[in-house]
């Protein structure tokens, strides 16, 4: 990038504009996935909409690529590219929670630990993935599977309004009542359609919940799955969490002699009257004799951050998802096959319930199109060393390629990874045109091309 077009970024934004010529670099490039390698010629950290407007100009202007960076956690790297810009939402970090509507504006730099602490103060919390290090923007604009969906939907279902910078410069408030098609986009429809600067979401009352990892052997998987299917069809929607598959890692309550053994997971999470906790999540304790549990009443956020310390930035990464209407026999086949070879410490397979308030969302009232799934089964492979990566890669394709005679088409966009692309119709389902013709009406020229892309009808 030549040197007046530098000068040009730090003459219209507050914020800060790092190339390589700056001590900061090296840092400021690196997104969450170490095996990202990729030299932005300007990360520019904008401090409000008006950076990000100025930012989108001088890159359409000069026809650079634009990538934006909220939480990092995209396994693609979408959140960099070679030689173009990148916009850090990271100094936006605002959260203002109002308690008597039960509503909260974030900034799109915003991780969901930050949001849960700020939300917790007042015994409220919306719907938001599992590690507390995840960007909300990424989550809700993908859709957003957590611990509380079953009982009040997707975080994209809880949004009630964004603003939003468009491909224009333009800076758009976006809900049910004004601009209601780019809105309708937004929950589900990934980083194709602007900058979210500013997330308002709907909240719940959610202060303690019961729960906690639940390990057993894994050679005990199909009794826990079959228990699971079961047990969750019927539960009361307070009730969420998942099943899965890691290698145990060395906490106080896992004996010594499995640490690092391969075992089937639950972590169930109570989020109704914490007096009935003890008895929802009995089941989980019964089914089959755990290796080690840790369950309990402990506030929501510390459930939502229990595997941060396991997933440091820079671990090396590839995952895969699907959707799927049960957990068939022959699924459960497949994951006593491979959840038995997860290979790191750091992986996660999780099968995620979506029933419930998930499914009261109709196909058509958002972007998100899969409300007739009950679960979505994903992979996400991490480690920490380079050796071996051709290795782990093709153990998660052949875990999902195993589990596709079970699933549906299309999978959950958010963690899906950079060879997907050919997914994306099949991922939007009946929805995709809609978006197609929504993204040219906002970004007919693709600026924000840089994510799992839908193309402009145009």
């Amino acid at each position: 990038m030549a040197a007046p077009t530098i000068e040009r970024l730090r003459k219209q934004v507050r914020g800060e504009v790092i190339t390589a010529d700056d001590a900061e670099y090296e840092e400021a490039r690196k997104v969450y996935n170490g095996m990202i390698d990729k030299r932005p010629a300007a990360v520019v950290r904008c401090t409000s909409a008006a950076d990000v407007a100025a930012t989108i100009g001088v890159a359409r202007e000069e026809g650079l690529d634009l990538s934006v960076r909220g939480g990092g956690h995209s396994a693609p790297g979408f959140g960099t590219n070679d030689g173009g810009i990148v916009i850090d939402l990271s100094p936006l970090q605002n959260v203002v929670v109002d308690p008597e509507t039960r509503t909260a504006r974030a900034g799109g730099g915003c991780t969901w630990a930050g949001f849960n602490d700020a939300t917790h103060a007042h015994g409220l919390a919306t719907t938001g993935g599992i590690i507390g290090s995840t960007g909300i923007a990424g989550l809700t604009l993908g859709g957003g599977i957590g611990y509380l969906s079953r009982k009040y939907g997707l975080s994209c279902d809880n949004l009630i309004g964004a603003e939003v910078v468009t491909a224009d410069g333009q800076v758009l408030h976006a809900s049910e009542k004004e601009y209601d098609d780019l809105f309708w986009a937004l929950r589900g429809g990934g980083g194709n359609f602007g900058v979210v600067t500013t997330f308002e979401y709907r909240l719940h009352p959610v202060g303690e919940i019961y729960g906690g990892p639940i390990a057993y052997p894994v050679d005990r998987t199909e009794d826990v799955l079959r228990f699971y299917r079961d047990y969750i069809a019927e539960a009361p929607e307070e009730l969420g969490g998942f099943v899965g598959f890691h290698l145990a890692p060395p906490l106080p309550f896992i004996p010594e002699e499995w640490h690092f053994k391969n075992v089937c997971l639950a972590v169930p999470c109570w989020a109704g009257p914490v007096d009935q906790g003890e008895k929802m999540v009995k089941p989980f304790l019964d089914v089959v004799e755990p290796v080690g549990a840790h369950v309990g009443p402990m506030p929501y956020p510390a459930l939502n951050t229990a595997f941060d310390p396991l997933l440091p930035p820079g671990l090396l990464a590839y995952w895969k998802a699907s959707f799927t209407k049960e957990i068939s026999d022959g699924a459960i086949a497949v994951h006593e096959d491979f959840g038995a070879r997860v290979p790191s410490v750091q992986t996660a397979v999780h099968l995620y319930p979506i029933n419930g308030a998930v499914q009261r969302v109709a196909q058509a009232d958002t972007a998100f199109a899969y409300r007739d799934v009950d679960f979505s089964p994903v992979i996400a492979c991490m480690w920490e060393y380079t050796t071996a990566n051709d290795a782990k890669i093709d153990l998660v394709l052949g875990y999902f390629d195993a589990l596709q005679p079970n699933a549906a088409e299309g999978g959950y966009i958010n963690i899906m990874d950079g060879d997907d692309q050919g997914r994306i119709k099949v991922n939007y389902k009946g929805n995709y045109d809609r978006l197609a013709k929504v993204k040219q009406a906002y970004d007919p020229a693709n600026i924000f091309h840089m994510n799992q892309n839908i193309v402009p009808a145009g």
